[in-house]
Formats: structure tokens, C-alpha cells, sequence
């Protein structure tokens, strides 16, 4: 993309371009607790004697205390300052994730110990979720959208970086030395942390000014817009991602190594071209366009991949999900921050709560379909396509309902990439 600043040899306490930088790691940290632990679930399971049941705890766990994380970061992370949160945040990752190297072995009972690590790593990533977003929304960029849809397209490289990079350790060095790995995944979340202590950081709220808070945010309607379509953006992403590889081996009847590499990695690798290349072109197209355009897309990609007459054809549909998705969550933030200058980071940490519980939702709304329909996978995908859907109609509504009553907002440049 062209350079977001033009300075790039200023010092790395006053060139914003390190800023970046830095955000962008800290969302390969974020890939890292995610999509860690679960590559580790069946040695988990015969190390320590676990059932896979009881290794929900751990995903259910990680989730449930991103999401209180990122609320209590909406009423703090101000008073507190980005760069204390994000350091803080960010050692919480490390940390974790060393001590789930050992605990499990410390602790009368490995799984409590897991939960202990899970549980501290889950605070670094509920920080990410809620203050790496204002960071960049508040630095000097002429092109805001393009900086948020590149930071975010690093969870995507770092999803793909940690499942193949995983993938080729344990195959070459094997599974019984992953706690070797484990600590060079903390050592991202680590260097990242002292990097964040140098960056320049600025308010997203004008000093002088006061953001709105959340009983604020709450009064306004265009924010529970927003918020509906963080809720369908997180769901139209992850209702396909978690699902491809069984969908790919159950449906399709292809193998796991195969539906594992034509579904969520290559679900991944389209999502992150998808904002990456947005990022690039974003001065020459229109964001709102871009989300309507995505949202189309996405229903095409959720029937193509049902529908298809032929494995390839539903293979490419999973995966052309990945880039019609790539946009929408970075691109509903860019959207709010320009319909709610005063939203602050409060609105940011809010609005990822419904985008995380999307996230969590949609799958398990095409699981409890699927099994209503006799396990059939292709029922749950096309009831997944309400999502993309039900966000193309707010959109829709955006546009053409709410712009044209505020012309000033809509003359400011809200539709720009």
C-alpha cells in the first residue's frame, strides 16, 4: 500500500508508523491465544487424562473473558492510557502462555492449571480486542480505513502463521516438545509488549473534548446499528471458518489434510488479501459500497459452497467466504468512527462485545441447525447466510435511510475508504 506517513526514518518514539507496527503484532498475539491451545487438545487429553468435554472450558473460558475484558476496558482504558493497558495486555499474553507450559504439571489438577493459563493469556487478548482499535483510529493517518482493514488483516496472517508453523513443529520435532514452541509464541506477545512502551500514542478524544461514555453511546440509535452489524460481521466470518475442514471432510467427502488446507487456512489467506488489498485501493473505492458489495458476496460464497454440484466448486465457496468477510469487522469500525466522532474507546470495546458474541454465536447457531436437520452441515451453512444478509439490510438502511437525514455527516467523507 502507499506509505501511511511519509517519514519513515523518523525515531521510533515519534514516526506513528511504529505504532502500527506494533498494533499489527499485537493482533498476531491475539491469533496465538486463540489458535494456540487447540492444536494441543488431544495431547492435552492423554497427558493428563482429560475428556474433551472438559477442554471446552478452555475455549468457552478464553472467550467469556475477552469479552469482559474488552467491557471493562471501555469504562478504564482512558483513564488508565492505551500504553499501560496495551503492555500490560500484552506481558498477560506471554505470561499465559509460559505458564501453560508449566502449571499443568505444578497444579494437583492439570485442567485448573490450564484454566489459570488460559484465563491470564484471555486478559492480553480482551485488551487487544478493545484498545488496538482506538490506537490506530487515533493516529495521524490520512487514511484511517486503510491502516484499520491492514492492522486487522494480521489476525489472518497470524492465524495462518500459527497453524502451519505449528503444523510443521510438531510434524518435525514432535508433538511431545510443544512446550518449546509455546515459548516462542511468548516471546511475540513479549517483544511486542516492550515495543509498545516506546510508540507514540495520542487520545482518540481531542483534549478539551469529552467522549459520549456508554449510557451516551446507548441513547444514540445509529450505535445499536453498529452494533447489529459488528454481531452479523463476527457471525458471517466464523459460522464458515469453524465449520470448513468438517464441512470439507463430512459433506464433501474429501480428506482431513485436504478440507484442513481448502478451508480455514485458505479461508484465512483470502481474508487477509481481502483487507490487505483494500487497504491498498481504499483511496479509490467507497467504503460503504465495499460492505454492501462484501455482504453480496458473502450470501454468493455460504450458497455456492451449499448448492455447488461438484466438491471443487463447494470448496471455493468456503474459501471465497474468507475474502467477502475480510472487510466487514474493520470496516463497521471505521464506519461507527466516523458516524460517532465523541464514541471514544468506549465505543470501540462495546462494539467488539456483539462482534465477539457473533463470533461465538454463529457457529454454534449452524451446529444446532445442522443437528436439527439430521446432522446435515449444508442446512446449517445456508441458514448461515441470514447473517451476511440481515447486515446488508442495515446497511442498506445506512445509505439510503439514515445519511440522507444527516447530510453534514454524509458530506464528511463517511463513505471514503
Amino acid at each position: 500500500m502507499n506509505r501511511l506517513t511519509s517519514d519513515f526514518d523518523m525515531s521510533i518514539r515519534e514516526s506513528y508508523v511504529h505504532t502500527l507496527h506494533a498494533c499489527n503484532i499485537s493482533y498476531v498475539t491475539q491469533a496465538i491465544v486463540n489458535d494456540f491451545a487447540p492444536l494441543l487438545f488431544l495431547w492435552f487429553m492423554r497427558a493428563y487424562d482429560l475428556k474433551l468435554s472438559q477442554l471446552t472450558y478452555l475455549l468457552i473460558g478464553n472467550f467469556w473473558l475477552q469479552m469482559c475484558v474488552a467491557f471493562a476496558c471501555a469504562k478504564l482504558a482512558d483513564r488508565i492510557s492505551y500504553r499501560l493497558t496495551l503492555v500490560v495486555g500484552q506481558f498477560c499474553s506471554a505470561a499465559g502462555l509460559v505458564l501453560m507450559t508449566v502449571l499443568p504439571d505444578l497444579m494437583p489438577n492439570p485442567l485448573a492449571g490450564l484454566i489459570c493459563a488460559v484465563a491470564l493469556y484471555a486478559v492480553g487478548g480482551g485488551v487487544v480486542e478493545a484498545v488496538t482499535s482506538p490506537v490506530v483510529e487515533a493516529c495521524p493517518f490520512k487514511r484511517k480505513a486503510a491502516a484499520m482493514s491492514l492492522v486487522h488483516s494480521f489476525y489472518c496472517w497470524g492465524q495462518m502463521l500459527v497453524v502451519l508453523g505449528s503444523t510443521l513443529f510438531f510434524h518435525y520435532i514432535g508433538l511431545d516438545n510443544w512446550r518449546w514452541l509455546a515459548l516462542v509464541w511468548a516471546a511475540v506477545p513479549l517483544l511486542d509488549g516492550f515495543y509498545f512502551m516506546f510508540v507514540p500514542m495520542r487520545p482518540l478524544i481531542a483534549e478539551g473534548k469529552r467522549g459520549l461514555g456508554i449510557l451516551g453511546l446507548f441513547k444514540l440509535p445509529v450505535f445499536w446499528l453498529m452494533a447489529v452489524m459488528m454481531l452479523c460481521a463476527g457471525a458471517s466470518e466464523h459460522c464458515m471458518n469453524q465449520w470448513a475442514s468438517s464441512f470439507a471432510e463430512s459433506a464433501l467427502g474429501v480428506k482431513k489434510e485436504v478440507g484442513d488446507l481448502a478451508g480455514p487456512c485458505l479461508f484465512a489467506l483470502l481474508m487477509g488479501l481481502s483487507r490487505t488489498l483494500y487497504a491498498a485501493f481504499s483511496t479509490r473505492l467507497n467504503l460503504i459500497n465495499c460492505l454492501i458489495a462484501s455482504c453480496a458476496l458473502s450470501i454468493a460464497a455460504y450458497l455456492t459452497a451449499v448448492f455447488a454440484p461438484w466438491p471443487p466448486l463447494a470448496l471455493a465457496g468456503c474459501a471465497l467466504c474468507g475474502w467477502a468477510a475480510g472487510i466487514l469487522w474493520a470496516g463497521v469500525f471505521s464506519t461507527a468512527s466516523l458516524a460517532i466522532p465523541l464514541g471514544g474507546t468506549a465505543m470501540f470495546a462495546l462494539l467488539a462485545l456483539p462482534g465477539d458474541f457473533g463470533c461465538g454465536l454463529g457457529p454454534v447457531y449452524v451446529g444446532r441447525i445442522a443437528s436439527f436437520f439430521g446432522d446435515d452441515l449444508k442446512a446449517g451453512l445456508l441458514a448461515a447466510a441470514f447473517f451476511p444478509a440481515l447486515m446488508l439490510g442495515c446497511l442498506l438502511y445506512y445509505k439510503f435511510g439514515y445519511l440522507p437525514r444527516h447530510k453534514e455527516l454524509a458530506s464528511s467523507g463517511i463513505p471514503e475508504g
